[in-house]
């Protein structure tokens, strides 16, 4: 489909990206960008990508863009790309946060050539190294302000995280920050939370972490996430967040207050009632 493509940034959803395209055989070269040697050199030993330009060559010689950094430094980034590409180029991004960019973006002359995206996966790891194949398939993709993009590019994109087995889902960038907010956002401070929590209190208890099973591991996974690609989500969607976090901590309120006051009932009630998200996740 594409004779050359850029990832700009060559970490766990770009690398990811760029590999499911290879192997479906979608794109027949692909060009890395990174702030870091270290990233450029590692992505081409692992075959991420086939080489690397300075960013005008590398618009110059693709069809398209793929932006996957953090959300901080994407707006800037963005502006650089689509003041270099023509009508028959494509930029996408792949970013967690979607209300900023979109704005910033708004009245740009080539903002129809931007289709705004966010693949819902990820693990807690980052770099090249934490790209994996077949990372896609069966996850959901989210395509933000549809209409305000040209035809062509989101077919095209529609076309090519179909293929790699994913699911879309169309909304505007305000309602993704809010569902964002609600299943990706919360889980992410929740685990930071929690780890430092853990953290302090095994400085009085050195045997806590001989003692930690499978659910801490599982519910502590997320704090191993960068805080260079979290915190710039946190801070952008912080409203969303903010809100997200008091009913958050509305609930906690309730576990200590049952516990304080011996409520049994009251306790059974609020754990059978959080049973019902097996009906949202299996």
């Amino acid at each position: 489909m594409f004779d050359s493509i850029t990832i700009v940034g060559v970490g766990l959803i770009s690398g990811s990206f760029s590999l499911a395209l290879k192997e479906k055989r979608l794109a027949k070269n692909v060009i890395g960008i990174s702030r870091t040697e270290a990233s450029i050199k590692k992505a081409l030993e692992l075959g991420l990508i086939d080489e690397s330009l300075p960013l005008k060559e590398a618009v110059e010689k693709s069809d398209l863009i793929y932006v996957a950094i953090p959300v901080d430094a994407t707006v800037t980034v963005m502006r650089e790309i689509m003041d270099m590409i023509t009508d028959k180029q494509i930029v996408a991004d792949a970013g967690s946060t979607k209300n900023v960019l979109c704005k910033s973006l708004a009245d740009h002359p080539m903002r129809k050539r931007f289709v705004a995206t966010h693949p819902m996966w990820g693990t807690e790891y980052s770099g090249p190294e934490a790209a994996v194949r077949d990372a896609f398939v069966g996850r959901s993709c989210v395509i933000c302000e549809k209409e305000k993009s040209d035809k062509d590019a989101v077919e095209t994109m529609e076309n090519v995280y179909k293929q790699l087995g994913m699911h879309l889902v169309y909304m505007d960038a305000d309602a993704h920050d809010v569902h964002a907010a609600y299943v990706s956002h919360i889980s992410h401070i929740t685990s930071f939370a929690l780890a430092n929590t853990v953290l302090e209190k095994e400085k009085e208890e050195n045997a806590i972490f001989e003692l930690a099973g499978g659910g801490f591991a599982s519910t502590v996974r997320l704090a191993k996430s960068s805080p260079a690609m979290w915190a710039p989500v946190f801070m952008q969607n912080r409203e969303n967040v903010l809100d997200v976090l008091n009913e958050h901590i509305s609930q906690l309120r309730k576990f200590k207050s049952c516990l304080e006051k011996e409520n049994y009932e009251y306790l059974w009630e609020l754990m059978e009632n959080a049973n019902k998200i097996k009906r949202i996740i299996v």
